[in-house]
């Protein structure tokens, strides 16, 4: 249970190397609105002021709503509303493409159900902190993914052409239906070619 209680850090690491190696506007996005979400629930925190059910330390803590059960709820919720309005234009929508949507959905949604209760068992939070928590990352969930969806979204091709953008190399990868097939069969089609070259530069 303690291992689970951690999953938030194991996704906000994912998010970094994310950023980091990949660069997309949609992935910093979806990131800021993690660290939007978290900074909701300490104004929460800080206006219930409602304290934890065992007092761990000298300062005083807060515990109304689970921070855990919010970020994990959010992330799901919004996973959950990418995989099925986002992914659903799908070009290569096979049975295998299916039951990768429906392993990822299960996966999110077994986390945030085991993070939530390992907050109560661990006894940082009661039933009331989870349950409010979670229910704060859905409604923050589906309005972060509203707002990216319907908002933000018609605005990336304007911004990935920034200059500040360019230097950056952050991209704009909407509109393409399958990234992962998309940058295999350019890096495919691009090793060929090159090797294509080097033996006709050989042999002149």
């Amino acid at each position: 249970m303690a291992v689970v209680s951690l999953s938030p850090l194991a996704i906000i690491s994912g998010f970094i190397a994310l950023i980091l190696f990949r660069r997309d506007l949609h992935t910093i996005v979806f990131f800021f609105g993690t660290l939007l979400n978290e900074l909701f629930n300490s104004i929460l925190k800080y206006t219930i002021c409602e304290p934890r059910p065992l007092q761990r330390s000298v300062s005083q803590e807060f515990g109304m709503p689970s921070s855990h059960a919010q970020f994990s709820w959010f992330f799901a919720t919004y996973v959950i509303y990418f995989v099925f309005i986002r992914l659903h234009h799908m070009n290569n929508n096979t049975t295998l493409e299916n039951a990768w949507k429906a392993v990822i959905i299960l996966s999110c949604l077994s986390v945030a159900v085991f993070v939530t209760i390992s907050r109560v068992y661990l006894q940082y939070h009661t039933w009331k902190q989870v349950i409010f928590g979670s229910i704060v990352g859905i409604l923050f969930g589906t309005f972060w993914f509203a707002l990216t969806h319907l908002v933000f979204t018609p605005y990336f091709p304007m911004l990935a052409s920034w200059r500040v953008c360019e230097l950056l190399l952050v991209r704009d990868t909407t509109l393409i239906p399958n990234v992962l097939w998309f940058e295999y069969t350019n890096a495919r089609q691009e090793s060929r070619a090159r090797g294509r070259k080097l033996v006709s530069m050989k042999s002149q």
